[in-house]
């Protein structure tokens, strides 16, 4: 859980505070009461796909990155599905997830926002997702994509 709080407020701090180097975030980190080495304020950059970006006078910040709609990193799906996916079944052109109880909708909003242009949508309940792709032909490539998320 603390990693989890600790990734939001990484995120908040970097909308609204002009943070230019590892060392301010772990300061800024601190202020909140939140102790961090500079190792670990390294690979939670990493892990949330933070940018640099330019701002004034040839100088960088970081910024969460656009292209990384929900925040979340490439590390961060694959913990996410190892630790709530149980089982993905399909029939058709569906494919049914079946998570731990409350997760589905996290899961869910993963896939939305990972870029599986094969996927229509996906429809969440408490722990079973649907998701509705656009051909029979399309789920056995997405069968082994969501099975390569829980394997990496």
């Amino acid at each position: 859980m603390m990693k989890r709080n600790r990734s939001a407020k990484i995120r908040d701090i970097v909308q609204t505070q002009v943070i230019e180097t590892q060392e301010e975030l772990a300061a800024a980190l601190h202020r909140e009461g939140i102790a961090v080495t500079q190792a670990t304020v390294s690979r939670d950059i990493k892990e949330l796909g933070l940018i640099k970006v330019p701002y004034q006078d040839g100088r960088y910040r970081y910024a969460v990155s656009p292209e990384k709609g929900t925040g979340m990193s490439k590390a961060h799906i694959n913990l996410l599905f190892q630790e709530a996916v149980l089982r993905i079944e399909n029939s058709g052109n569906m494919i049914v997830i079946h998570t731990l109880p409350g997760s589905a909708p996290s899961v869910a909003s993963a896939i939305d926002h990972s870029g599986l242009d094969a996927v229509l949508g996906t429809l969440a309940g408490d722990d079973t997702i649907l998701m509705v792709i656009r051909s029979e032909g399309d789920v056995p490539g997405l069968m082994a994509r969501i099975q390569g998320f829980l394997e990496e």
